[in-house]
């Protein structure tokens, strides 16, 4: 049987997967899984999909007709593709609002799951000591803490435990993160990704001694 230690490091991995390195990942595959369900929102994106597609082919045939030597069908190709346009538009709004709506429910789901798992966790195992500390290595109240909630004194509960693999989890993902983007002189994530790695080097200016 797997050491409870081991259980709960890969819970935190786990739950840090999911909440921190591969949320948005995850939420694309679900919504391409919900779109491929015959669903309204499923045959909404396909018409969107469609008429962006038609937008586009009016347009080129548009420009590749001359208003002054076929002003007709130039004309009827304006009003096809503001037409086609329009529908797109509200068609594209409509899927847009739905699809914010879906990304919050997903992350409120995705939350209530990984913590759920935690605290099931947490109590399943609310009275088993993960380790015991050396004796009188710390104070009472520090044992105390170090044991809550109902783990023996002197000893490490699940929930410290927890709490410090979630910590090591967190600061080995950040120091990571931090070396391949040194590496790749690229900004990896946020509303600046893929912009080149600013690095501004001040030279201190020398002064000369007076004698």
């Amino acid at each position: 049987m797997p050491s409870v230690l081991l259980i709960t490091f890969c819970l935190q991995l786990l739950i840090h997967a999911l909440n921190t390195l591969f949320p948005q990942t995850i939420t694309e595959l679900l919504w391409l899984l919900y779109t491929k369900l015959p669903t309204p929102q499923s045959s909404d994106a396909q018409e969107t999909v469609r008429l962006k597609k038609e937008v586009v082919r009016l347009h080129r045939e548009m420009s590749a007709t001359s208003a002054q030597d076929d002003f007709a069908k130039w004309a009827r190709l304006r009003r096809e593709h503001d037409k086609a346009k329009a529908k797109y538009e509200e068609k594209a709004k409509g899927i847009q609002n739905f699809r914010a709506t879906f990304d919050k429910s997903i992350s409120a789901l995705r939350w209530l799951g990984t913590q759920g798992l935690q605290f099931l966790c947490n109590a399943y195992y609310s009275k088993q000591p993960m380790f015991y500390l050396p004796q009188y290595w710390v104070p009472y109240p520090v044992e105390w803490v170090l044991s809550f909630p109902r783990a023996p004194i002197g000893s490490i509960s699940v929930n410290i435990w927890a709490i410090a693999c979630a910590c090591v989890i967190g600061l080995v993902s950040e120091a990571i993160r931090a070396s391949f983007t040194l590496r790749q002189r690229k900004i990896v994530e946020g509303n600046n990704k893929g912009e080149p790695l600013k690095m501004d080097a001040k030279s201190g200016s020398s002064g000369k001694k007076e004698l």
